[in-house]
């Protein structure tokens, strides 16, 4: 099972940045490339503590759908959720906030598993780890810049 570790510094108070990580509506802005819309469960605002919310994307040229949940939201230091529907085995994805001297440091921590027993293992060490970290940076950085910017209003105000 392949496991992604990022850490992003972000110039701004950590409450900020664990509601902007979230936002429904802001994860939209940041997977825009792959046409990622909530179609179900929370689709739009904040997403809390045992809600659900279910992503349509285009991946590899593949429309797919993923249902995942949020299982700890522990505000303002740590949001889990996990994949309950959809393309991969299994997730789970963490989001770990700790203030620091010039704002806060997010860790995240995705931990996942492909389908397809063998197969899923050569497709990740070919392509998904990759493919993921390359998601999960974007997103980082969307969070990032809206957080340090006047931009975060629009999502949580």
């Amino acid at each position: 099972m392949p496991v992604i570790n990022l850490e992003t510094n972000i110039n701004a108070p950590i409450e900020r940045v664990f509601d902007l990580a979230r936002s429904v509506d802001l994860h939209q802005q940041s997977m825009d490339h792959t046409q990622e819309r909530a179609v179900g469960g929370v689709t739009s605002g904040l997403i809390g503590l045992g809600e659900t919310v279910t992503w349509e994307a285009t991946h590899f040229g593949i429309k797919q759908r993923l249902t995942s949940k949020i299982t700890l939201c522990e505000r303002p230091s740590h949001l889990q959720d996990i994949m309950v529907d959809g393309a991969f085995k299994g997730f789970t994805h963490d989001h770990y906030l700790s203030k620091t001297e010039t704002g806060t440091l997010m860790k995240d921590v995705f931990d996942f598993s492909s389908p397809c027993g063998l197969l899923g293992v050569m497709a990740d060490l070919l392509f998904l780890e990759k493919y993921m970290t390359g998601l999960l940076t974007k997103r980082n950085e969307v969070i990032r810049q809206a957080a340090e910017s006047e931009d975060w209003r629009q999502f949580l105000i």
